[in-house]
């Protein structure tokens, strides 16, 4: 049994002149949770309705359980669906919205009343029964849509923002409980989202997405800590862009210049000297008023900005440069204060502008 559960094999999907899918190849393990992440018109949402089959790829191929089903009615491809608006049917209890999907299979009520309850344990709801959709909380409709999603035990679970509706509190429980019966499960899913922190909270591998391509494909500490492009780093968290040269390279070093201040970054595939290069670090990485005497910036505190456990400020380091810095809240400095910040070099990246900071990964398909 291969390990890859769904596989996008060149799928490209236009709609008049807009490439919403540009020969994207992409592989989902089985038993992983994969997000697809990306800012709105990314092609998220039509990878998704491909793999569904609300929509027809004009190439390539959809892959599910090493079937071809780029041709297959939806109804036939064995996949639960958690939509972002509920969809629940309010003149229905509880239990006959779970039940429906099997209702619409012709499945006998003797088997599908018990697997409906089962389906509403999984989510712990099995009390609610007998209520209406208006009765039940927004996270409570929420597991309600994911108990119909599953009861039918398809082979796949796709989730289309299935938080967006919902509280920032309530947001970051059902995070938690969706991982949580994922892995119970142990169903393949993919979960679709534009929201960085859902991304890096549930899933195995995070596939970021832009203008129809796969931009980057990793886990959420490697999406995190070493993107590849200047997108995925502007994208996924908080980051500054340093415009610096490339004064020389000493085996894994590379030394750059910003302004007149000479600075050490690790080096990456591609380098040469004099070539313009941005230097990325994550705001909460900076370290200010350091006494340390390598990879310092020198600048003015233009805004302050309290944030309850920390301080937010932008830091003016000449005209053309300007880094924001984030530091514990107990760390206070003043507007017009001058400071010296620490960029520690193995916090630092070096994006080529124009092209990325790293090699692809070997281990996934892509096309970027």
């Amino acid at each position: 049994m291969s390990d890859t559960m769904i596989e996008f094999r060149n799928v490209t999907k236009r709609y008049g002149a807009l490439l919403a899918n540009d020969h994207l190849n992409l592989q989902v393990r089985r038993g992983e949770l994969m997000t697809l992440l990306g800012p709105s018109g990314c092609g998220k949402t039509t990878a998704l309705r491909c793999l569904t089959g609300y929509v027809h790829p004009d190439e390539g191929q959809i892959i599910i359980d090493e079937k071809d089903v780029t041709n297959t009615p939806t109804h036939q491809r064995q996949l639960g669906m958690v939509f972002q608006n509920f969809a629940l049917f309010p003149h229905m209890t509880i239990l006959e919205n779970v039940r429906f999907p099997l209702m619409i299979r012709s499945k006998p009520k003797a088997e599908s009343v018990p697997q409906a309850r089962e389906a509403l344990q999984l989510v712990r709801l099995e009390g609610y029964s007998d209520h209406y959709p208006r009765q039940l909380s927004g996270g409570q409709q929420q597991r309600v849509g994911l108990a119909r999603a599953l009861v039918y035990r398809p082979n796949v679970l796709l989730l289309d923002e299935p938080l967006s509706n919902l509280d920032a509190k309530l947001r970051e429980e059902m995070r938690f409980e969706i991982r949580d019966l994922q892995k119970r499960l142990g169903i393949t899913a993919i979960y679709v989202t534009h929201d960085q922190e859902e991304a890096l909270v549930l899933s195995d591998r995070v596939a970021i997405m832009n203008k129809g391509r796969l931009e980057q494909l990793g886990a959420p500490d490697e999406i995190y800590e070493h993107p590849r492009s200047k997108f995925v780093a502007d994208f996924i968290g908080l980051s500054d862009f340093i415009p610096a040269r490339v004064a020389s390279i000493e085996d894994n070093t590379a030394h750059i210049t910003v302004g007149d201040v000479t600075m050490t970054a690790p080096a990456v595939e591609g380098l040469s000297r004099d070539q313009s290069v941005l230097l990325f670090v994550r705001p909460n990485d900076i370290e200010m008023a350091s006494t340390k005497p390598q990879n310092i910036l020198e600048g003015v505190i233009r805004q302050a900005t309290y944030l309850g456990d920390r301080m937010d400020y932008r830091v003016r380091i000449s005209d053309a440069i300007e880094a924001r810095v984030q530091t514990p809240g107990i760390q206070r400095h003043a507007q017009g204060e001058r400071v010296r910040l620490h960029l520690p070099m193995e916090r630092c990246r070096l994006i080529r502008e124009g092209g990325s900071s790293e090699r692809g990964d070997t281990n996934s398909t892509m096309h970027v």
